[in-house]
């Protein structure tokens, strides 16, 4: 009988992603974990590339098969990734949040990734695939993000890497179960409330320009409504809006 839940550790490989959707060993009942020391191509949504020094962060990918889950309610799953990591970093700091729709927030500042890959069939979601980075002991950045942090950056010590592994599996399997009891609005109602910039009015950017909204509602196929100040709403999918966001302790603002 297959384990609840299969850990595969591996030096190097080029994304967990790719890792995940090609292996044909035995699976975990529950779930596949892949954890990887360094990704030569690990990447983010879209174009986005993601930064992570060898051996300070932990990259990995979670592959489950949620049962009945109707394509139409897929991006419960990236929510359950998100509240997931969110859950656990929040037991070694505060304001932690989720910036839709994908990314781990302290402050103002990125700490953590989703990329969420869900394959269908006319009976429903046959698995998903979350691949997750998160900046664990990574005391400097070189590349072009506007804003990445990491637990080392916010805590000011080192923390264990596989801590903070085994306890986003363990939420994230709280999680699944709830998406295989049909509990999609209970996972949405976390995920709301948990959003980062949840409440007030913010600056964003969509083709029309720079404006100022507030967060209306997340809809259930994952797209982002904003009020504006008129009062009228308007509804984006990933990539059609870009927050601004402000650095108060560098008194920068930086687009995302």
């Amino acid at each position: 009988m297959p384990e609840p839940i299969k850990l595969i550790l591996v030096d190097e490989v080029d994304s967990t992603n790719n890792f995940l959707r090609t292996y044909r060993g035995v699976e975990g009942e529950r779930m596949t974990v892949v954890l990887a020391d360094f990704q030569t191509a690990g990447r983010g949504q879209g174009e986005n590339v993601w930064e992570s020094e060898r051996g300070k962060n932990i990259t990995f990918s979670i592959k489950s098969h949620p049962r009945n889950l109707p394509v139409a309610r897929q991006y419960v799953m990236l929510e359950a990734g998100a509240l997931a990591v969110r859950d656990a970093l929040a037991d070694y700091a505060d304001d932690i949040t989720i910036k839709w729709p994908n990314d781990v927030y302290y402050r103002d500042y990125k700490i953590s990734g989703t990329l969420s890959e869900c394959s269908v069939s006319s009976a429903g979601i046959r698995y998903c695939i979350l691949g997750m980075g998160i900046n664990i002991n990574q005391r400097e950045f070189v590349g072009n993000a506007p804003n990445p942090i990491s637990l080392y950056g916010v805590r000011g010590e080192e923390t264990d890497r596989m801590e903070v592994l085994r306890a986003v599996v363990e939420r994230f399997d709280a999680y699944l179960k709830m998406v295989d009891e049909g509990c999609y609005d209970e996972i949405d109602s976390l995920y709301k409330s948990a959003l980062y910039r949840r409440k007030g009015f913010f600056t964003y950017m969509d083709e029309g320009g720079w404006f100022e909204a507030e967060y209306h509602d997340i809809l259930t196929n994952g797209h982002l409504v904003l009020r504006r100040r008129d009062g009228a709403l308007s509804e984006y999918a990933f990539k059609e809006v870009k927050y601004r966001v402000r650095s108060e302790e560098c008194g920068v603002k930086s687009e995302e």
